[in-house]
């Protein structure tokens, strides 16, 4: 081994030649570490880059005494190096003895995060006797104080000071990527300390980041139940660099090149098209489905009140549709072109796994919370696949994060308020399998009313046979099984996923008078357009202030499509389309051929409901007649003549007998409660 002068000596000649720049950058910015590629020092000295590798603590002191030899006001600045060879690179569950204090690096989700506490690194000493101080570096996790002074006392010594670093652990699993058939994820603990605690930093590795961690494995001592030290050792690793791979769309960091051709792209006149024919390539037709998941990408924009009531700005989709209708690979292409996304199966999903948990914490000796997927996926997309497959209690807990966007948690000693600025693209097939031609499709959907109200668009997916169109379908999947890679998106989905950081970083479009005259008038125009024959009839409501919000999000990520700061009247036209074309295939009554939200939300429609009103006044009238029992036919009787026919009466009756508002004393008699 080289001695340490000759190792700091060439860590001086190596930053001198390579670092010069990011030293005097550093300086100007007050930052607490330099970062040194480590390709840069194997090319400059193999033989160094080795010893970092095999003994890198000694290496990681002598590089930063090497810098401190520079002229720089703060002499404390670690140095942290990234980009090691593959050779370096290990998977959690491979960790071995043989690995215990080498260089390495691992890739993990943040599975639970430490609060920031101080730690001791070092503490000095002064002895009473003799008046000489003792410095005591604190590497074990009992503080250590000096056995014996070299005057010759044993025993109490005075402390003087003591040198204090931020700590924090971190626990990290093995990504699900990287486990075999019935694997389970490996955990490790992560001690990260100094500038890698900092709150820029701290942000990234919120459990649920994905992250890959540079560091030292040691070994951590077990204590034995007989009070001694076991044989055994625990693994931990010793962190030197932390490099975020998850980023949401605020992080993703744009260079001129990029902004450029961002520009070039946005100048397009066709650019609506080119988005619609990149995504999803592999997949043909369902253009409205396209259309409106490109809104959801570009989002609406979030906005306060003046009594600081906030107005989300996520788009939510639900897709109901038949079986093998494509609905999972549209999701999985979303996860893709999504820089934050989380993908949930409907069974496998409870509502702790989806909106957060508490549970019991070793290290901190009580109650930690652990973040759900709706949680964890704040900034991005939360993908749920056969959402008719959860339990009613599951899906219940999704109402806040969908509407408020937030998720509070009471339990144990624990109450908080998780941000889940999420938008949610949910699919589920109908009631029984596929859908029903002779049902209407609202009745088939089998999700609570109130759930499905929070979404803004929900798009049936029927697979109906069509010679023509099997035909296309058939040559379009037989291409893609001959040859994968022959549908070549227009934009590519590193250039897409670019161009959609900048327009939700940076543009923020507000509606122009014309598109706020086209929203009000579709809006005014459908609430009153219903035209019942009875004036005392209960009116159909075609659309209420839920779906208002609504458009103006779609109009808002339809703006954001061309980076233009004006809502125009053509993107408020283009969601009025797509929100008609959702009410027309959910929300049409086929008694009166109106729209009507209420088949949507509560499962009744108006028509439904007044008749209903109708037969209970029937029943009323009987009994203000001193009836207590009324004959069927009589209630029959009454009934035609205000045009209602039997089939029906006889179902209200089974809806009314259901719940508990009428009962049948003898057979053909009806009796109110």
């Amino acid at each position: 081994m080289v001695n340490a002068q000759e190792q700091i000596e060439k860590f001086q000649e190596f930053l001198e030649l390579n670092y010069q720049k990011e030293i005097h950058s550093l300086v100007k910015q007050g930052a607490r570490a330099l970062l040194v590629d480590f390709n840069n020092l194997s090319m400059f000295d193999p033989i160094l880059a080795e010893e970092v590798l095999n003994e890198p603590e000694e290496s990681f002191k002598a590089a930063e005494v090497a810098l401190s030899q520079f002229d720089i006001p703060n002499k404390y600045i670690k140095v942290r190096f990234f980009n090691i060879p593959e050779s370096q690179k290990l998977l959690i569950k491979n960790i071995r003895s043989e690995h215990i204090d080498k260089f390495i690096c691992f890739e993990g989700i943040v599975r639970q995060s430490s609060d920031v506490r101080p730690q001791v690194v070092s503490a000095r000493f002064e002895c009473p006797a003799c008046g000489n101080t003792i410095t005591m570096p604190q590497i074990e996790e009992k503080f250590k104080e000096p056995s014996r002074c070299s005057c010759g006392r044993v025993g109490k010594f005075k402390l003087i000071d003591k040198t204090l670093v931020d700590s924090q652990r971190l626990v990290l699993e093995e990504p699900s990527d990287n486990l075999d058939g019935g694997e389970q994820a490996k955990r490790l603990p992560v001690y990260l300390r100094e500038d890698l605690v900092e709150p820029k930093m701290e942000k990234k590795t919120t459990p649920g980041s994905r992250v890959t961690v540079y560091g030292l494995i040691r070994e951590v001592p077990i204590q034995s139940k007989t009070g001694g030290q076991s044989t055994r050792f625990d693994l931990c690793l010793e962190t030197n660099y932390v490099d975020p791979s998850d980023e949401s769309y605020e992080e993703i960091i744009l260079n001129e090149e990029d902004m450029e051709d961002i520009a070039q792209l946005s100048k397009d006149p066709k650019i609506y098209e080119k988005f619609l024919s990149s995504i999803a390539p592999s997949i043909l037709g369902h253009e409205d489905i396209k259309g409106a998941l490109i809104l959801q990408l570009m989002g609406g924009v979030k906005k306060q009140t003046g009594d600081g009531q906030k107005i989300r700005g996520d788009i939510h989709i639900l897709l109901v549709g038949d079986p093998g209708a494509a609905k999972s690979s549209l999701i999985k292409f979303i996860e893709n072109a999504a820089p934050r996304a989380r993908y949930v199966v409907g069974r496998a999903a409870t509502s702790a796994g989806i909106t957060a948990s508490v549970v019991r914490d070793e290290f901190i000796r009580g109650w930690a919370l652990e973040a759900g997927a709706i949680v964890l996926a704040s900034g991005g997309f939360l993908l749920l696949d056969e959402m008719d497959k959860m339990s009613e209690e599951d899906t219940s807990a999704m109402h806040e994060a969908m509407a408020q966007q937030t998720v509070t948690i009471s339990k144990a000693n624990i109450q908080a308020t998780l941000t889940a600025q999420t938008s949610v693209l949910a699919a589920a097939n109908p009631k029984f399998g596929r859908f029903d031609p002779y049902q209407p499709i609202a009745a088939q959907i089998d999700l609570p009313p109130a759930l499905i109200n929070r979404f803004d668009l929900i798009f049936p997916v029927r697979d109906l046979p069509n010679r023509e169109k099997d035909n296309l379908i058939a040559t379009h999947v037989l291409e893609l099984q001959h040859s994968p890679q022959s549908k070549e998106p227009p934009i590519e989905l590193s250039l897409m996923r670019k161009y959609i950081a900048h327009a939700k970083q940076s543009i923020r479009p507000v509606l122009t008078p014309g598109a706020i005259e086209e929203i009000k008038n579709f809006y005014v125009n459908l609430r009153n357009s219903t035209t019942v024959g009875d004036v005392d009839a209960v009116k159909p409501i075609p659309i209420s202030a839920r779906q208002l919000e609504s458009l103006v999000r779609l109009a808002e990520g339809s703006a954001r499509i061309r980076l233009s700061k004006k809502v125009t009247r053509s993107d408020a036209r283009k969601s009025i389309s797509i929100m008609r074309y959702c009410l027309m295939q959910v929300g049409l009554d086929p008694e009166t051929g109106q729209i009507d939200i209420d088949r949507i939300s509560s499962g009744v429609t108006a028509s439904t409901r007044n008749k209903i009103h109708i037969v209970r006044e029937i029943l009323s009238f009987f009994e203000s007649k001193g009836k207590k029992s009324i004959p069927m036919e009589d209630i029959m009787a009454e009934a035609t003549d205000k045009k209602i026919s039997e089939s029906q009466v006889e179902e209200i009756i089974e809806k009314l007998k259901r719940e508990g508002e009428v009962y049948e004393p003898r057979r053909g008699f009806i009796s109110k409660i």
